[in-house]
């Protein structure tokens, strides 16, 4: 496979903006206030599946032949890339097949099922998962989405890296959210043809480091668990396209815990009244954990979902608010 360049990804926009209109990219004076930088939130919440992956699902299937769409697509998920494709599938009227741990973020199913696709349940994490889907269901005709070795997938994603340029061209730093890399990697790619001086910088759970382990080393790392409730970046292993990718667009790669992401959860519904979920407010967390690093700075934490399983949202008031009175 060919990395997609910075063209592939200006090629996926009007597609992806066919269907799907610009999120927005709005500084948030509280957030500002708490973080000591010029904060901005780039909004993927907002779109209609409340995650950035559907614009990697429409460049995707907007660009399958007659006959991958005619034999239909399958692919494995814990619910935004499983919602991505299940949503640009009903949009071109193909058939979609999900595969989804056991015991999942059960909203996030409902919204993968209410949209057309086919739900399976197999195995106890994502992992686990994406092995039955491998040694089971690939059959020689419907087309397997992985969830990052996918070029067009990344250049789909991507074009969220676009549109923060366009609206703020000279960020100090951008940090995204890296469940299995797409979304960090398309907007790297953006980041180092626009402005190769903006820091990029990868966000995930201490209790699920499998990506930040192996970026670092420079060779695939499998962790045992991904005991996160942030089920976005509950990856026990990461992509070696994407970790390849990763190699060459990221400046650093932060961990944040899970009660890190809850403050940060807390905090952005108080200030912006947005509902986040746990892999969506990673990138937050990192400058909340971090505050010298990014003090005066133009940083843009990428809100990449806002799926939460509404079973969370008492234990993050109840951190947040016993944070907020310290």
């Amino acid at each position: 496979m060919r990395a997609p360049t910075y063209q592939d990804i200006q090629d996926a926009l009007p597609r992806v903006h066919s269907i799907l209109p610009p999120t927005p990219l709005i500084e948030w004076p509280g957030l500002s206030r708490l973080t000591g930088a010029q904060l901005f939130l780039k909004h993927e919440n907002h779109q209609p599946v409340g995650a950035f992956k559907v614009r990697g699902g429409i460049n995707l299937v907007s660009t399958l032949s007659e006959e991958e769409r005619q034999a239909g697509i399958m692919g494995c998920s814990t619910g935004n890339h499983g919602q991505s494709l299940a949503f640009a599938a009903r949009k071109y009227g193909v058939k979609c097949t999900i595969v989804v741990p056991r015991n999942n973020n059960p909203d996030k199913v409902e919204a993968i099922r209410m949209l057309g696709a086919e739900i399976i349940e197999a195995g106890e994490d994502f992992n686990e998962a994406k092995q039955y889907l491998e040694e089971q269901l690939i059959d020689g005709k419907r087309r397997y989405v992985h969830s990052a070795n996918e070029p067009k997938l990344i250049a789909g994603v991507g074009t969220q890296g676009i549109e923060i340029f366009d609206t703020l061209p000279n960020p100090d730093v951008i940090l995204v959210p890296v469940g299995m890399g797409s979304g960090v990697c398309g907007t790297g790619i953006v980041a180092r043809y626009m402005r190769p001086q903006t820091e990029v910088i990868g966000v995930q759970a201490e209790n699920a480091p499998a990506n930040q382990l192996s970026w670092k080393a420079g060779t695939a790392i499998t962790t045992p668990t991904a005991s996160t409730w942030a089920e976005g970046v509950a990856t026990r292993a990461g992509a070696e396209f994407t970790q390849q990718i990763m190699q060459s667009v990221l400046d650093d790669f932060l961990l944040v815990s899970e009660e890190e992401m809850r403050i940060a959860a807390y905090h952005i519904l108080k200030q912006t009244h947005n509902l986040a979920e746990g892999a969506g407010v990673a990138a937050l967390a990192a400058v909340l954990k971090n505050p010298a690093r990014f003090a005066g700075k133009k940083v843009v934490a990428v809100l990449s979902g806002g799926n939460l399983n509404l079973a969370e949202l008492p234990e993050i008031l109840r951190i947040g608010s016993e944070q907020a009175s310290y």
